[in-house]
Parts: structure tokens; sequence; C-alpha cells
């Protein structure tokens, strides 16, 4: 299995290198982008979850494999959340948007905020307590996506 999931990040990260399917998009307009996250999520009664970060990020890289290979993590993932990962390089550190949201990168990369369907900031994650050996761990991955689904938040 850990074979499998190096050689799928490896994989990702060359894929990457240099087009344009990388996961963080210097050049994107934010708060138009997350606004469209925020309308499909309340239309489909979801929170969105924004992925901070950048390209240069290999732990970045690390957790969008870990949930993306694991059918459970990325089930939990699809049925609660619309994603957008959002970036922050030496390019466009998009600093105006991230201070609405309490300047979330102070946690280092990547970090994770959930917004509710009308795009209220929820939780900030930082990822560090996720992390198990030079990965994610399972369990506490699913535990966060659990935490912070729309249904949990609304009981």
């Amino acid at each position: 299995m850990r074979l499998i999931f190096f050689v799928l990040l490896f994989a990702t990260l060359h894929a990457h290198a240099g087009d344009s399917t990388k996961l963080y998009d210097p050049k994107a307009n934010v708060v138009k982008d997350v606004a469209e996250c925020v309308t499909k999520a309340k239309q489909e009664h979801k929170n969105v979850l924004l992925q901070i970060g950048g390209n240069w990020c290999v732990w970045c890289y690390k957790l969008n494999a870990f949930v993306q290979m694991d059918s459970t993590l990325k089930n939990l993932l699809n049925t609660n959340y619309v994603v957008y990962h959002l970036n922050y390089s030496p390019e466009n550190k998009n600093e105006a948007y991230l201070k609405t949201l309490g300047n979330p990168q102070r946690f280092g990369f990547p970090v994770l905020v959930v917004l509710d369907e009308a795009g209220k900031p929820l939780h900030t994650q930082d990822t560090v307590p996720l992390e198990k050996g030079n990965g994610y761990s399972f369990e506490k991955v699913k535990a966060f996506l659990q935490q912070w689904a729309p249904q949990k938040i609304e009981n």
C-alpha cells in the first residue's frame, strides 16, 4: 500500500510539473471561485473545503493523493464538500482574501478551512495533527471529514 501511495504521489507530482492541471492556480480569481463554490455548496447542501497551499507544497499533494486514493475518504469528501485548492505562492499569496478568513496560512501548509453553504467560516484546521509518520492518518482525516460534514454540524 505504501509503495502504491508513493508511486501515485510521484506520478501526480510529475504530471503536474509543467502543465495547467496543477492543484493550485496562482492566476485564479479566488473571490469569484470561492463564491462559485459556495453557490454550488448551497445547491447541493454541502460545505466548502478550502485546501490552502501551493504547487510547491509536497504535503499539499500528499494530502490530496491520500484522500483521492482511499474510497472511504474520497466518498466522504465528495458527499459532503465542494473542494477548492486556494493558492498561496510567491506569484500570488491571496493575502487580502486570507485575511477575511483570519489568516489561516499562519498554521503552515496545507491548511484547511471549512465554510458552510452560506460561505461563513466554520473551522480552520492545521493539518499537522492529521499526519502519521511521513503521511496522513486515515482515522484522523476521516474523523475531520465526518466532524465538519453538514449533517454533523446541524445535529
